[in-house]
């Protein structure tokens, strides 16, 4: 029960900042209010306190059960599986997130697409408001700069997106 205390308060603290830094960057009240509403939704939270804050028992105690959908060699990866299935629902269900932005063509090429602007601000401010959530700080640049490489962008959303970034004022 502590592990889901623990990740409802951090949760709580991300939403109030991504609020905060959201009115900055002038996205709408709805946004924010509704802003990573689906970590609320059992497919994600148990996935993510477990992940984040669980004490996780050993992999030769789980159900028969669980161990047959995710069939890990330890309960380290059986959670982190978890995880990655939990992550990738929230960032293909929430339009903030770049990766719903992002398409794999049958080819196996991957296209970023524009993302709307509405999208960009909030993103920006999930960026702002999830650093200071976890480390007391607003340093989203000095992130964004040791991670561009992995931020699949389109160029006109990355150029709004940097602006941003740059520019914001706590």
């Amino acid at each position: 029960m502590l592990k889901h205390l623990k990740y409802l308060k951090y949760l709580l603290l991300h939403k109030y900042w991504v609020f905060y830094a959201g009115l900055k960057l002038k996205v709408s009240i709805w946004r924010l209010l509704i802003h990573d509403w689906s970590k609320f939704l059992p497919c994600e939270w148990f996935a993510y306190t477990n992940y984040f804050y669980g004490n996780h028992p050993k992999f030769s105690e789980l159900p028969s059960a669980l161990k047959s959908i995710w069939p890990a060699k330890s309960c380290e990866e059986y959670w982190k599986d978890k995880f990655d299935f939990s992550w990738n629902h929230h960032s293909k269900f929430n339009k903030h997130h770049f990766q719903f932005w992002v398409l794999i063509e049958d080819s196996g090429k991957i296209k970023p697409l524009k993302m709307p602007e509405k999208y960009v601000r909030e993103m920006t401010a999930d960026w702002e408001g999830a650093g200071r959530a976890i480390t007391g700080k607003w340093e989203a640049w000095d992130y964004y700069q040791k991670n561009k490489e992995n931020t699949l962008l389109h160029p006109e959303s990355r150029e709004l997106f940097e602006r941003l970034l740059r520019n914001f004022k706590p």
